[in-house]
């Protein structure tokens, strides 16, 4: 028999209603949105330093890559006059970010589609995202998304990159994600998920019986036999997932585990678990091993990103949530015990 695991009650209740990191502070290249301009004075400590090192301690609650950008397509300027990356600083010139690329050129719409709001202040949404919606537009998939969704949620979000999206889940993986609502925040919690400040955790079954704790180590890249895939590769980047176990099934042989992210990796949790033989029940892409097996069904990969912890961008406090188990997972749960 397996022992039951002790999820939080919170957790276990019903649902009323974050793969690869990405420089999401990086300007849309398919348009651009007017943002509020900004002026500032250069400080004379600066005197003597490029434009483009000056501004990123001039502006610091923008990513370098953005301020570039923004310099690069003249949208800023120095005594009101455009200025190269190499044009020097000698104090008390002024800097003016005059527009800012937005979301993009309109070809994303918004959408009336259903949210379930864990948490809204000024400076950030967290989303509990259900299984089955797609977080960005992508090709032949423009409509339907959770961006198209934040859009008409809050319209300001048309003059953030990406409508303030910072990281991911898969289509079908249900759970937690922050939400950017201004340029600041966005660039803050960009800085946080390359610093490992934001913690993100799991929950996920997996096939086979897994013994004790413990943590794959493994870079992650495209699969060079099909390139829609994931795969554990020389060449990947590297990837570092740790898994706790909660609760075994005997039979069926299946395992709850918690995952946590030191990295953030294109479908890290499944290729990881994958690659130690373990995939994710129900997982139409990274399923081999599993094959045959058999079980309860389960439509999509079991995969819920159940907690998420951040600073603050704005107030620097720390911010935790925590989203139930969804209503298919639990019906898993409770058909892999009765069959234990």
């Amino acid at each position: 028999m397996g022992s039951e695991a002790k999820i939080p009650e919170t957790m276990a209740a019903e649902t009323e209603g974050p793969e690869t990191t990405t420089d999401y502070t990086r300007p849309d290249s398919r348009g651009a949105g007017r943002g509020v301009p900004q002026e500032r004075a250069v400080p004379e400590a600066l005197a003597g330093l490029r434009l483009d090192q000056a501004l990123a301690r001039m502006f610091p609650e923008h990513s370098r890559s953005r301020l570039a950008a923004w310099l690069q397509d003249g949208h800023i300027v120095v005594d009101s006059c455009p200025a190269k990356p190499a044009h020097k600083v000698w104090g008390g010139e002024k800097v003016a970010v005059l527009a800012a690329p937005g979301a993009g050129d309109g070809s994303d719409l918004p959408e009336d589609i259903a949210l379930t709001v864990v948490h809204e202040d000024e400076g950030v949404l967290v989303i509990d995202k259900p299984a089955g919606l797609v977080v960005h537009p992508g090709s032949g998939n423009r409509q339907g998304t959770l961006l198209n969704a934040l859009l008409h949620h809050s319209p300001r979000l048309q003059d953030v990159p990406r409508a303030g999206i910072v990281h991911r889940l898969d289509k079908d993986t249900s759970g937690l994600l922050v939400v950017a609502k201004t340029l600041t925040a966005q660039t803050d919690l960009v800085r946080q998920l390359q610093a490992r400040s934001v913690k993100r955790e799991y929950l996920a079954v997996v096939h086979g019986l897994i013994e004790r704790d413990g943590a794959v180590d493994a870079p992650v890249g495209r699969d060079p036999a099909n390139r829609v895939r994931m795969a554990v590769v020389d060449d990947g980047k590297a990837a570092r997932t740790r898994y706790r176990v909660l609760e075994r099934f005997t039979a069926p042989r299946a395992t709850l585990v918690e995952c946590s992210l030191d990295t953030g990796r294109t479908h890290q949790i499944r290729v990881h678990m994958q690659s130690i033989g373990h995939s994710l029940w129900g997982d139409p892409v990274y399923r081999a091993g599993s094959g045959g097996r058999k079980g309860p069904s389960f439509a999509r990969q079991a995969l819920h990103a159940a907690r998420l912890g951040f600073n603050h961008p704005d107030s620097g406090e720390r911010m935790a949530f925590e989203s139930p188990v969804p209503a298919d997972m639990r019906e898993l749960l409770v058909a892999l015990r009765a069959l234990t």
